[in-house]
């Protein structure tokens, strides 16, 4: 028995090792859009600055939208800014405080306009976010000329001044077809201080930023809450349509766009071929995504790439495809959402709407999520508190440093919250938690009760 306690304490520790070795880095939790880098124009003074038109979804954000709204009509960008509020069925005020804000704006400002859409019923095979950016999208390329990004935003996020600056002129400099930021979170009350910068480093562990930005690696991720995105790449992926019933949207947005530049390698092979190219194409294009090759929504995505590829025609024939689906994940430290967590039922209700879709609804995938966060995160603190009260000095050893290596890698996550490095041995505790609520997510999808956010429940797609 000390034999095999050693030997899962040692496979602990050697994960850990690979963590902090070979995934990217991710606990650096230096992927960021630094202010001081930016010029104030980017772009030469005879030029003009690419228009932009935000799309901000909002279901019942009454208490939020007066102090998100101002912040984003108060960026010093020197481009045009379009924003779009659409009301998705909200049953407080927040259509009256919107059209109010409105008012105010468009009497103060000619650059910044903004105006309130009330949303259409959800119609079926949408998720109400998705369904309220597709209604702010068509209107917003109703504009003449049509903007040349898309801002999609929550209405719980508060900008900083630079912020949209800061993300054209990143997309401008490096040609990127989507720039987001993974904004700060809310981190004041116990239980946010305990659980929310956890979930940060959870999330750069599974899509490590570096990974993500890198244009050879096939890992694609987004942080809803603030994405910019290239109106010519949102067109040659299909729209938001795409992705129209992914309750991980952003991520699925993400993934679409870089793999856009698959499509468009596998495009350009098929031009010189018949109809068994481009079914071929399309067979591969599904795979890509991580999806099975007859799922409708990689089937969507592909089509709606050939339907609009004669627009880019001129790009994809010459063979370049430089900067065609690059995109970049970063952090913020001044962009912020305002939402509150402050106890531990609305964390975890938050993380249980969407962590069994992340498994992909696979039992299978459980058992192996649990098992490894089980020999990640529990071994190493009970291997060591078994091994002191049994004598087992090599074992506690062992686990000691395997527990500081786990330790060591929190703290930046930790410094960028401004929470105090004690926390970093709790994430064991934290993971122990994390991983009930995700047991916690199964359960509620297999209840019927998967997927709920603000009075909708979303199926999945069979």
């Amino acid at each position: 028995m000390d034999t095999i306690g050693l030997g899962i304490t040692v496979l602990s520790l050697g994960i850990w090792i690979g963590l902090l070795g070979f995934r990217g880095q991710f606990w650096r939790a230096d992927q960021r859009l630094v202010i001081e880098k930016f010029p104030t124009r980017s772009v030469g003074e005879g030029e003009s600055l690419p228009s932009v038109c935000a799309v901000i979804p909002a279901r019942n954000e009454a208490e939020l939208l007066p102090t998100t709204l101002r912040s984003l009509l108060a960026q010093d960008y020197a481009g045009c800014l379009k924003v779009i509020v659409v009301d998705d069925q909200s049953t407080d005020q927040t259509c009256t405080i919107a059209q109010a804000l409105a008012q105010e704006s468009n009497e103060s400002s000619e650059r910044f306009q903004l105006e309130v859409l009330s949303g259409q019923e959800l119609p079926p095979g949408w998720t109400g976010k998705l369904w309220a950016l597709e209604q702010g999208i068509c209107h917003g390329q109703q504009q003449t000329p049509a903007p040349d990004y898309f801002l999609f935003t929550d209405a719980d996020i508060e900008h900083d001044p630079a912020n949209l600056r800061q993300l054209v002129t990143k997309a401008e400099m490096e040609n990127l077809d989507l720039v987001s930021l993974m904004v700060l979170l809310r981190c004041q009350d116990f239980w946010e201080r305990l659980l929310i910068p956890a979930f940060v480093f959870f999330f750069q562990k599974l899509y490590p930023f570096a990974w993500v930005n890198n244009p050879t690696k096939s890992t694609a991720a987004a942080a809803g809450g603030c994405i910019l995105i290239r109106h010519q790449a949102l067109n040659r992926i299909g729209g938001i349509e795409v992705v129209r019933q992914a309750l991980i949207d952003d991520c699925a947005l993400a993934q679409a766009v870089k793999s856009s530049r698959l499509l468009a390698e596998v495009g350009n092979r098929e031009q010189g071929t018949g109809n068994s190219g481009q079914e071929l194409t399309q067979s591969d294009a599904a795979r890509s995504w991580g999806f099975p090759a007859g799922a409708t929504a990689s089937r969507t995505l592909s089509e709606k790439y050939f339907c609009n590829r004669s627009s880019n025609q001129s790009r994809s024939s010459s063979g370049s495809l430089s900067g065609l689906g690059g995109i970049w994940l970063g952090l913020s430290q001044s962009t912020r959402s305002l939402r509150p967590y402050p106890s531990l039922a609305s964390i975890w209700n938050m993380i249980a709407r969407t962590a069994f879709t992340q498994l992909e609804y696979s039992p299978w995938l459980l058992v192996g999520t649990v098992m490894a966060m089980t020999l990640i995160y529990l071994v190493p603190p009970i291997g060591l508190i078994v091994s002191i009260l049994t004598g087992h000095w090599l074992n506690a050893i062992a686990s000691f440093v395997t527990w500081l290596l786990m330790a060591l890698a929190y703290l930046p996550t930790l410094r960028l919250y401004q929470c105090s490095p004690l926390l970093a041995f709790c994430l064991p505790g934290i993971g122990l938690l994390y991983t009930l609520m995700t047991i916690d997510s199964a359960w509620r999808h297999w209840q019927g009760r998967g997927g709920a956010w603000k009075g909708r429940v979303y199926s999945v797609e069979g």
